[in-house]
């Protein structure tokens, strides 16, 4: 809860394929700070699970990092990362791309409502 007081220009954050992060670019999403540091990243097939994750948890540790969204099918490589993201800040959400469908079952934010509904 404290993090949410300190938040007042809360950014997106995105981490995804370059169709993904190109439109949200184009809607006016990206930006760069200070030191040069974006708030997006492409993941190509070239990149690995490991820079993932580090994407993942320094954008998580970003102070004005308010959500970040995530292809599904790349959420999926660092699942265990994710699924250790238990505050509310930042809103980890996980949409679909052009060429993988979104699979509600496989959502973390699907599956923490299942559990507190008591469905598993």
């Amino acid at each position: 809860m404290h993090r949410l007081k300190e938040l007042t220009e809360a950014k997106v954050y995105i981490i995804g394929d370059e169709d993904t992060v190109v439109g949200f670019l184009m809607a006016g999403i990206g930006s760069k700070d200070g030191l040069g540091r974006t708030n997006y990243k492409i993941i190509t097939s070239k990149v690995g699970k490991q820079e993932i994750e580090q994407t993942f948890n320094e954008y998580k540790e970003r102070r004005d990092c308010g959500i970040i969204i995530i292809n599904q099918h790349i959420a999926e490589q660092i699942r265990t990362v994710i699924d250790l993201h238990t505050g509310p800040i930042p809103a980890i959400i996980e949409i679909p791309s052009k060429e993988q469908p979104y699979d509600p079952n496989k959502d973390s934010v699907t599956q923490k409502i299942k559990v507190l509904f008591g469905e598993t």
